[in-house]
């Protein structure tokens, strides 16, 4: 494999694991402070069709961005009472709002656009797309260093650049802030945190809504951006790659976005790799290509989560000592 054909997978693994990242990252909040997120799934689908019938109704991307943020926080806070107030099983409410997603956006999409469950095709002006800045063909004619740049750093959507500023960001609110510190005793030990005078049930919300935030930002990504408005189904699975990534690693936020890239990676790969001739095996089947990123993630979690120990509170609803 020569060295542009590198740069391009590359290239997509930054792309293809931008949903996965904003989605594990969305996860990490909600599970750190001790709600299990089973339904990342339902609310990147709810947050992709809003999007994308956002952007196409209004022209804007950015009304599509708002919209899907603003759905997606709606499926969170549902998720919230249901686990929060209304102390009821935190995986039977994920796994709920997950086929709520998947009836509904099909539903709606085609009660409102007659088009099979989808959306119509945006044009460029209601998308986020990238665009290189005027030195980036300058930048080409310096010898690797300068490809390395143009393709990997510079053209990519806002919400790339979105996604991979979140991880120091996330890192520094929960490991050098009052609330991450407080957000992570939620998970650990919640009475402790109650003893002290903080609402747990407030910390527990706030952390349903940056999961909800998140999760609409990476729907939105896959809509608007990264396609050109929504397909049935177009998640594929999404939500659980993220939730495993997550696991993999040990609910910490630059492990997550190393297994995040892993997974865009194989993805990347694989989409290089269909049709192609490989030597002794001969041509790889599409299907099995297309299955490995499913098949990574059962392989992951079947070495890894016996090993990785998630919040000692997590998905257990805390009930106030009287």
């Amino acid at each position: 494999m020569d060295f542009n054909a590198t740069l391009l997978i590359l290239d997509s693994t930054l792309r293809l694991s931008t949903p996965l990242l904003l989605a594990a990252l969305a996860g990490l909040y909600s599970e750190r402070a001790g709600i299990f997120d089973i339904g990342l799934e339902g609310k990147m689908l709810a947050a992709a069709f809003a999007a994308g019938a956002g952007a196409s109704v209004t022209g804007s991307a950015y009304a599509g961005l708002l919209l899907g943020v603003l759905v997606s926080v709606i499926f969170g806070l549902v998720h919230g009472f249901a686990s929060i107030t209304a102390r009821g099983n935190q995986i039977v409410s994920g796994v709920a709002l997950n086929f709520v997603a998947a009836g509904a956006t099909v539903l709606l999409g085609q009660a409102w656009f007659r088009q099979g469950g989808r959306t119509p095709q945006l044009s460029t002006d209601q998308r986020f797309l990238g665009s290189e800045p005027n030195f980036a063909a300058e930048l080409r004619d310096i010898p690797i260093v300068g490809s390395i740049v143009s393709e990997l750093v510079l053209g990519h959507s806002l919400l790339v650049y979105i996604a991979f500023i979140m991880v120091p960001l996330t890192w520094w609110v929960l490991f050098r802030t009052r609330f991450g510190l407080r957000l992570r005793a939620v998970g650990e030990n919640p009475a402790a945190v109650d003893t002290a005078g903080i609402s747990v049930t407030v910390l527990r919300y706030k952390a349903v809504i940056i999961c909800g935030a998140l999760c609409g930002v990476a729907g939105t990504y896959l809509a608007i951006s990264q396609s050109g408005g929504f397909n049935n189904n177009m998640t594929a699975g999404k939500g659980y790659i993220a939730l495993a990534a997550l696991i993999f690693a040990k609910w910490k936020p630059v492990p997550v976005m190393f297994a995040c890239l892993l997974f865009g990676f194989l993805d990347a790969a694989a989409i290089r790799l269909q049709g192609a001739e490989l030597p002794v095996i001969g041509r790889v089947p599409v299907q099995f290509i297309q299955a490995l990123p499913y098949v990574l993630t059962v392989v992951l979690l079947a070495g890894f989560i016996g090993r990785a120990e998630p919040p000692r509170a997590g998905g257990v609803p805390y009930v106030k000592e009287r």
